[in-house]
């Protein structure tokens, strides 16, 4: 599925070797930011597909609050892994981010470490687990987790392979963040226009002088500064 779709010098993905595969995948997140997210979800595909004991694969992010979020996750089980740690507070994903380390769960149903969580997995169709750090951005963490229905799933092999994935996983979760971040700052710069568009109507000021009306209300208000134009268009022109 993934060779009719993602293909590199006429050649489909599927004759290419692991790590060339790969590595187009990584590229083109790169150069196709219009479509990462969808290129992310593949990629989480074709590990699951890949790394030897796989079922699914999704990656989790914990940010400085220690919230859970899983962008591009294919399947609804990554989800529901990422909603019971959220909710319990333990689990293999937080512990694998924080400790910058690769933490299995060999069986669901007999894991001390984490028990309330390991009941929930087993519960949501979970045999075994692999956790592998991802190296992210700024305050926030993650991994990438290889899950399976059956326990016992994962060996040696799928540590080294889903390593490789991981590697790649970080670079195209840096693909999907710096396009929000664009569409943010987009967002934001229109509303800040739009705002002084208001303010030159209203007070009879010319583009520099509302920005700077708008600057000294954000500071007097210890206020950011979109929030305040936010403020002015909510307020309507009167």
């Amino acid at each position: 599925m993934l060779g009719q779709v993602l293909e590199v010098a006429d050649v489909p993905l599927e004759e290419l070797s692991l790590v060339e595969r790969m590595g187009e995948i990584a590229r083109r997140l790169r150069e196709q930011s219009a479509s990462s997210e969808s290129l992310l979800s593949a990629m989480l595909r074709f590990a699951a597909e890949q790394v030897p004991g796989a079922d699914d694969a999704g990656v989790i992010l914990v940010d400085a609050m220690g919230q859970l979020s899983s962008p591009g996750a294919p399947d609804d089980v990554v989800l529901r892994i990422a909603r019971i740690q959220q909710e319990l507070g333990e689990g293999p994903c937080v512990h694998a981010s924080f400790e910058s380390t690769t933490i299995e769960v060999p069986d669901t149903g007999d894991e001390p470490r984490w028990p309330r969580f390991a009941a929930a997995a087993r519960e949501a169709g979970v045999g075994s687990m692999l956790s592998l750090c991802l190296y992210v951005q700024n305050d926030t963490y993650g991994t990438l987790n290889l899950l399976a229905r059956a326990p016992h799933s994962f060996t040696a092999e799928s540590a080294s392979i889903g390593s490789l994935f991981a590697v790649h996983a970080a670079v195209a979760f840096s693909a999907v963040r710096e396009k929000e971040q664009i569409r943010a700052a987009l967002t934001t710069r229109d509303i800040i226009g739009q705002a002084k568009g208001m303010i030159m109507e209203r007070y009879k000021l010319d583009a520099d002088g509302a920005f700077r009306l708008l600057a000294r209300l954000s500071q007097d208000s210890n206020t950011k500064l979109a929030e305040v134009a936010l403020q002015v268009i909510d307020a309507g022109p009167d």
